[in-house]
């Protein structure tokens, strides 16, 4: 049965035997309110480690002002029981006191500049710092060999990698692909907030990446037109769109004409619900 660890000291003392035994470590951290797409990332960790961490925190530190904090769904005994099933060995769920002890206004703080202001952290400034701060603070803690991440916060999946390359972490970041529903929507505890109307049109996000990409594989159009496009596929219906970018999938700038190897990224609200997704795609080469 998986260990419900809730203190420090007990968590270092168990990661500790097994580091003694050269056990390999995987870390998967989590927000709780599991789903399908999170138990995939506990199956790559166990599939490349011996041990896996999993951890559950409602970051406190990466919700802006405004944002749903304190209704974050919170379902923790059905959460262990997945992850028991799954075969994880250590739940890790830290208190905020715990991880902040000087309280959040006065904590130190990690910064990923650049990457941490483009897209999504324009319009949720400080988010990515929330993020960057608390993955510091569990690699730090578990010292795992590697951490598995999710695909579809694309842009936080970078903004770790390039805080374990810049601050010299050892563990290895290890990417899995965005699980979906059946019509394509990705996988997320914010669909829950979906009314079943919302439900209904949500999935149009995934097709109006889809239809991005084709047309990037297909033809040779302006990145500029097709994010005109993608917005207003969007719009017509029923979204409001924060944005859809096409950039460049190793850092997320603006890609040049030569540049082939792309990232189709979208927020978007529907009703009181923000949703992300994102696609991979390789830009139309006339030969």
């Amino acid at each position: 049965m998986i260990a419900r660890v809730a203190r420090i000291a007990e968590l270092k003392e168990i990661v500790k035997a097994w580091r003694d035994q050269t056990q390999r470590i995987a870390l998967v951290p989590t927000m709780g309110n599991l789903h399908r797409g999170h138990l995939a990332l506990v199956e790559r960790a166990r599939r490349l480690a011996s041990r896996t961490v999993v951890t559950l925190f409602v970051n406190p530190m990466q919700f802006v002002a405004g944002e749903d904090l304190d209704r974050y769904p919170r379902t923790f005994e059905q959460d262990r029981a997945l992850l028991d099933a799954a075969g994880a060995d250590v739940l890790f769920v830290p208190e905020v006191a715990t991880l902040y002890p000087n309280g959040l206004d006065r904590h130190t703080e990690v910064r990923v500049p650049g990457l941490d202001t483009l897209l999504c952290g324009a319009f949720r400034p400080g988010h990515f710092t929330g993020v960057a701060t608390v993955v510091t603070k569990l690699l730090n803690l578990v010292r795992p060999d590697l951490a598995v991440f999710g695909e579809k916060d694309y842009q936080q999946l970078l903004v770790i990698k390039r805080m374990v390359a810049d601050l010299w972490f050892e563990a290895e970041i290890h990417a899995v692909e965005t699980a979906r529903a059946p019509n394509g929507l990705a996988l997320s505890s914010r669909n829950a907030y979906l009314t079943e109307a919302e439900r209904a049109i949500a999935w149009r996000l995934y097709a109006a990446l889809c239809e991005a990409r084709d047309t990037l594989t297909r033809a040779a159009p302006s990145f500029q037109s097709i994010e005109r496009r993608g917005r207003a596929r969007l719009e017509e219906a029923g979204f409001q769109a924060d944005y859809f970018a096409v950039r460049r999938a190793s850092d997320l700038m603006e890609p040049a004409p030569e540049d082939s190897d792309l990232r189709i990224l979208a927020a978007a609200w529907l009703g009181k619900t923000r949703l992300i997704d994102n696609l991979a795609a390789r830009k139309f080469v006339e030969r």
